[in-house]
């Protein structure tokens, strides 16, 4: 059965730094590309950012590119999302996401999605 559990999220103040990981069970992460999303109260589930099965290929939403970065560790199985410099914006939910198929960094392309983690971020 194929499982993600994300870790790491809680309340941090602007400008602090948070550490996500999504802990993958009953499959192999090597073949799949990873993704984080975030879903704020009232919007839409948006696409963080994602990396290829090879880690080569990385996307990054405008809105954090150059604060966060997406990592993966095929050995352990997990993804991993540091957030540095964090905005009251980035206030959200955080879903870890896998695609086999390695499609573009959009939740339509994702089959496998975890709990998700709450980050919040207070002024």
């Amino acid at each position: 059965q194929v499982q993600l559990a994300e870790s790491g999220g809680g309340l941090v103040q602007t400008g602090g730094s948070l550490r996500l990981s999504c802990a993958a069970s009953g499959f192999t992460l090597d073949y799949y590309t990873m993704g984080w999303f975030r879903q704020a109260p009232g919007k839409e589930r948006e696409a963080v950012s994602c990396i290829d099965s090879s880690g080569g290929s990385i996307y990054y939403v405008d809105s954090v590119n150059g604060r966060f970065t997406i990592s993966r560790d095929n050995a352990k199985n997990t993804v991993y999302l540091q957030m540095n410099s964090l905005k009251s914006e980035d206030t959200a939910v955080y879903y870890c996401a896998a695609d086999r198929y390695g499609g573009p960094c959009m939740a339509r392309y994702f089959r496998s999605w975890g709990q998700g983690t709450q980050v919040t971020v207070s002024s």
